[in-house]
């Protein structure tokens, strides 16, 4: 490694010193060793410096504190001190746009984290919020530096206080490059997305080796905390993908949905889908029959630009979709139930996933487009002691606390509370649409007859006659297509073929939308 003491001779002209300092340059760019650098790509993983070229724009990165190193000492630490530290820092573009990043580099000290490490990471989360800028972590590190102590610890709660310290202001984005574990993985907890690369990249609090010695378990690391773990079960993850190439791509896309900071509007694309493009796929993609499943993402495809998405959380509670799409070139947020899955009932995990999704949204100045077909929350012993309430609470507060555009469609089913969830009038949606298979009540026909008409029903001589002659009343009197539009609880009953004018049209209307929150310090949201 070329140092100061060592220079080369002739060093101490000014040409000398340039030479020095691109020697010194290069030994920092090229990392460690040859050795190293071919154990890392033995693990199916890229370099830190590559996976940043494949993030940013060519040639755009400027690098921060390359000639970085620790000042420990005890434990053969003085014996190696690389330049870097271990993580390199700095800011590129992503389509043109100012992106700030953090690379560990596995090659020195397994990526783990040291006080300089740690202070690089702190200075270049400054710069970002600073500059009003993303955020973006390539992370694989073996957590805390054990020879450095108490002081690696530190370093990570710097990390976490600028986390939520950004939270709001500027996109954060983790991309899990490699494992990542104990403390270390409350740093992509709160950020707001996290991008997992199957194989690879682990997250947990607990290895292997300490669930197996506390509850005699036996779990590989992929099976306790790989991607599709998270992406599926814990919903820690909101993306998963096989390769790093691919999976840096998609981040380079979610990027270019996202505003800058909180006090931007997302970027805006010329847009050749027509506004005023008719959705005549509409009127059969959707059965009348409330009991017929079909696929929402079918619908959202038949009504954003180019039939172009991205899902998050795709793999996690499938009875409720989260998108970022675009309308005529302007970003928007979409919230749908699914019927394909569970009926498109809201429960715990849909009501977290929607809540987080909404409050993502609202932050970063993203319209909400809510579409309902929903038969309302899920019953079960399990639901109500694992807290429905409190969870299904969080999406009802994300959304009545959100100040940007919103506008909600009913397709089909709207029934109960979860109906007043889903963005309803009556907690603040702007514009409210139905279409004609609309029904909207407190309880399916079938279920409100049997409560309403109960003893008729009891003391008829054909009891399952009098029932479905109830049911119809009921139908006709509460439940048809026009009873809500008719007391003014939707906005107008659109045809399904014009959502997507009717939708562009109203985001036009609304894209000056100004609303205040009374003064507060901070709300305080249900857990």
């Amino acid at each position: 490694m070329t140092t100061v003491e060592d220079a080369p001779a002739g060093a101490n002209d000014a040409r000398g010193r340039v030479a020095e300092l691109h020697a010194i340059r290069e030994q920092a760019r090229q990392g460690p060793s040859e050795r190293a650098t071919e154990a890392q790509r033995a693990k199916g993983k890229l370099t830190a410096r590559e996976r940043i070229d494949l993030l940013l724009d060519e040639g755009s990165f400027n690098e921060v504190e390359p000639l970085r190193r620790h000042r420990a000492t005890g434990f053969g630490l003085e014996a190696k001190k690389p330049y870097t530290d271990g993580v390199i820092t700095g800011w590129g573009t992503v389509h043109g746009r100012t992106v700030f990043v953090y690379a560990h580099d596995f090659r020195i000290f397994g990526g783990a984290l040291g006080e300089a490490h740690a202070t690089k990471i702190h200075k270049i989360m400054d710069m970002a919020i600073q500059a009003g800028a993303p955020l973006v972590s390539l992370n694989d590190g073996a957590g805390a530096r054990i020879q450095e102590g108490v002081s690696a610890l530190a370093g990570y709660g710097g990390i976490f206080q600028r986390n939520t310290k950004a939270s709001g202001v500027i996109p954060q984005i983790s991309v899990m490059l490699g494992p990542c574990a104990g403390g270390a993985a409350y740093s992509p907890a709160l950020t707001d997305f996290v991008f997992m690369v199957r194989e690879t990249s682990q997250m947990f609090i607990t290895g292997p080796d300490v669930v197996r010695a506390v509850t005699g378990e036996e779990i590989t690391q992929n099976g306790l905390g790989g991607a599709d773990v998270h992406a599926e079960t814990s919903g820690v993850a909101h993306f998963a993908y096989d390769d790093e190439a691919t999976c840096l791509e998609e981040v380079r896309y979610l990027i270019s949905l996202l505003p800058s900071n909180n006090r931007e509007n997302p970027p805006t694309v010329d847009c050749e889908d027509p506004a005023d493009r008719s959705g005549d796929a509409l009127l059969d993609l959707v059965p009348a029959d409330g009991n017929r499943p079909y696929d929402m993402h079918k619908v959202i495809e038949e009504i954003v630009d180019d039939g172009e998405y991205l899902e998050i959380h795709e793999r996690w509670a499938t009875n409720i979709i989260c998108a970022l799409s675009r309308l005529d070139g302007r970003v928007v947020g979409i919230i749908a139930n699914q019927p394909q899955s569970l009926a498109g009932v809201l429960d715990i995990e849909a009501s977290e996933k929607a809540a987080r999704f909404v409050q993502m949204c609202d932050a970063f100045n993203i319209p909400l487009i809510t579409l309902l077909d929903v038969p309302g929350f899920l019953p079960g012993v399990d639901q109500e002691h694992g807290g429905i309430i409190r969870h299904g609470a969080k999406l009802l507060y994300a959304y009545c606390n959100a100040t940007v555009p919103r506008i909600s469609i009913v397709l089909r089913k709207a029934y109960g509370g979860a109906y007043i969830v889903m963005d309803s009038q009556s907690i603040g949606a702007d514009l409210t649409y139905a279409w004609p298979t609309n029904e909207i009540a407190v309880m399916g026909a079938e279920g409100a007859a049997g409560v309403i008409f109960r003893r008729q029903i009891a003391d008829a001589e054909d009891p399952d006659a009098m029932r479905a002659r109830m049911v119809k009343e009921y139908k006709s009197e509460l439940m048809h297509p026009y009873y809500a539009a008719e007391r003014g609880l939707v906005d107008d009953v659109i045809d399904p073929s014009n959502t997507r004018e009717v939708l562009i049209r109203s985001l036009e209307m609304l894209r000056t939308k100004h609303a205040d929150l009374p003064a507060r310090k901070h709300g305080n949201p249900p857990q």
